[in-house]
């Protein structure tokens, strides 16, 4: 039986997606890997001027013809130099456009992508930031080499065949070599890369993680230990990339091996040829210096598209490695938001909540069932159960931040859907377990935006009994917090978030164990201001292991009896 090779599979789906990348601009690159091609071949206009030149000021009176040849070169040069410009641009266009929408692409759907945690966060803004950008050489340098590879030495040999057979056997030997060492090195090259970059991700992970963990490292005194991971990781890191390095170098010299050889091998027939001592490889007449000349210029020019692809090889294999991590992304599993994250009027209706048949897909391809329930307008009720039954999952299934595997949320009379999740979070607050903030003013973080009102504000710091916290900044309400809430304690900041959907006038709040880790008084504080909301006529569902808290709702559901 045959047993696929998944890193076959997986460089045969990394190349199907950078072609299928750059499909849309597949005839921009076309066009400038064909000008290219032609500016290459002008090079042998030129060369044969200049031979012309050269073999006309060893003969007496050559000196105008020398010149026309010289004025040609230039003229020709320019034209060169004028195609290059104009292929590179129009590629580099191409690339810019596909790398752009790439991004876009990214940032679009991790926009609406519910993660667990920060894991993989920081190693996907690599691949959007940094990495996608290495994409770009492929698209402007790889395939136009390939092109001129295709043409551009096979031209030279056919002249060099019509000139001279000894000369075109120099060059049909030492030419498909370089090749073949391309592929064997280009096979090392491609595993190198990906091992790098997937130590780029991991490494970006790592440092998201330990700076999400400052305080927690500063509390353990682990900052040694944590020093000496990233040492590790950073040395990893270092080893991989002069893999890559080390690679590189053996491809070029290789490449550069051969190619002196061939040229060398030319030179020396053609210096032996114009001197007398050999008197074969030319056709009917010995060589003359005008062929000798144009043979030995064209010589550099047949090795020349080879070294141009020999160092795009290397980057295809890097576009390969991103290519390869880029379907990762997408088939990737990862919770997707309904609607799009926009703002929206608040969905109309009565905030009448139903679950039917509702099921959510675990990672490990398993179901997750809850209870049917119906939770009226101004309900109040605990979500109970052991860690793992799904509370926190629920909460996230009734706010729209993941999609249901089968049954139906039911929110103000219609299906929680794409087309109305948008509008019904604008009715919902939301008290998490770890909560965060803008870098902004304490102000800022409670009114989020909306129209300022002081009476209005006043009343939700009053509803979260957030007073004394206030009070106690150093600035007040202009006291700018960090995105962590720098300077606020756990049951400060959840009292903080209370306050935030009293401001909003939310009439649904999902709490997040609201209480948990907290002391007693605190617990007593943030639940006294979930109830005051639950009170003004909000519902309010909140899941808790805190029997105290669950006691004051209305009503209390455990997952596990459901």
């Amino acid at each position: 039986m045959h047993v696929a090779d998944p890193d076959q599979n997986d460089g045969k789906n990394a190349g199907r997606l950078l072609a299928a990348m750059a499909l849309p601009v597949r005839r921009a690159l076309q066009a400038a890997s064909a000008l290219s091609v032609f500016a290459s071949l002008l090079w042998i206009a030129q060369a044969a001027l200049v031979a012309w030149a050269l073999s006309a000021l060893l003969a007496p009176g050559g000196m105008v013809e020398a010149a026309i040849a010289a004025g040609g070169f230039a003229l020709i040069g320019l034209v060169r130099a004028g195609l290059g410009f104009v292929a590179e641009g129009i590629s580099f266009r191409a690339a810019e456009k596909i790398v752009v929408a790439r991004r876009k692409e990214i940032v679009a759907r991790e926009s609406l992508r519910r993660r667990n945690g920060t894991a993989g966060s920081a190693a996907i803004a690599a691949l959007a930031a940094e990495k996608l950008d290495l994409i770009e050489p492929y698209l402007t340098r790889y395939a136009p080499a390939r092109m001129r590879v295709a043409v551009v030495p096979i031209v030279i040999l056919a002249i060099a065949f019509a000139l001279s057979w000894a000369v075109g056997l120099v060059l049909l030997v030492s030419g498909p070599l370089i090749p073949v060492f391309m592929a064997l090195v280009g096979m090392a090259a491609k595993e190198a890369s990906e091992r790098q970059m997937q130590k780029i991700g991991s490494l970006n992970d790592l440092l998201s993680e330990r700076l999400s963990a400052l305080i927690d490292i500063r509390l353990l005194d682990a900052g040694d230990a944590v020093v000496a991971g990233f040492r590790h990781e950073a040395d990893s890191l270092r080893q991989r990339t002069m893999e890559v390095l080390r690679i590189a170098f053996l491809s070029s010299t290789v490449l550069e091996l051969f190619s002196a050889i061939g040229v060398a091998m030319v030179a020396v027939y053609v210096g032996f040829s114009l001197l007398g001592q050999l008197g074969f490889g030319a056709y009917a007449t010995p060589l003359t210096a005008a062929e000798g000349i144009f043979l030995l210029l064209l010589a550099p020019d047949y090795f020349q598209p080879m070294r141009d692809l020999s160092a795009a090889w290397h980057d295809k294999a890097s576009a390969e490695a991103v290519a390869g991590e880029l379907a990762g992304w997408q088939e990737a599993e990862a919770g997707q938001i309904l609607g799009t994250g926009d703002p929206q009027p608040a969905l109309a209706g009565p905030a009448h909540i139903a679950l039917r048949g509702l099921t959510l897909r675990l990672p490990d391809g398993r179901d997750l069932r809850f209870p049917d329930l119906d939770i009226p307008a101004g309900t109040s009720i605990a979500i109970t159960g052991a860690s793992g039954a799904g509370k926190t999952t629920l909460l996230s299934l009734l706010a729209g931040l993941q999609q249901p595997a089968g049954g139906a949320i039911l929110v103000a009379g219609r299906p929680l859907a794409d087309n109305t999740a948008d509008a019904w979070r604008a009715r919902l607050g939301w008290v998490p377990q770890a909560p965060r903030f803008l870098n902004a003013s304490l102000r800022r973080n409670i009114t989020l935006g909306a129209v300022y009102d002081p009476v209005r504000l006043s009343d939700a710091l009053a509803t979260a009994a957030v007073g004394d916290v206030v009070a106690a900044a150093p600035r007040g309400l202009q006291t700018r917090l960090g995105e962590a809430g720098g300077g606020l304690s756990g049951g400060e900041g959840r009292r903080l978030t209370v306050a935030r959907a009293a401001y909003a006038g939310a009439d649904v709040l999902l709490a997040d164990e609201p209480t948990a880790d907290l002391d007693a008084e605190t617990a007593r504080a943030v639940a006294d201001g979930l109830m005051a909301l639950s009170r003004a006529g909000a519902t309010l569902i909140v899941a808790t292991h805190d029997a105290a808290l669950a006691a004051r709702m209305d009503r209390q559901v455990s997952l596990e009896a459901g």
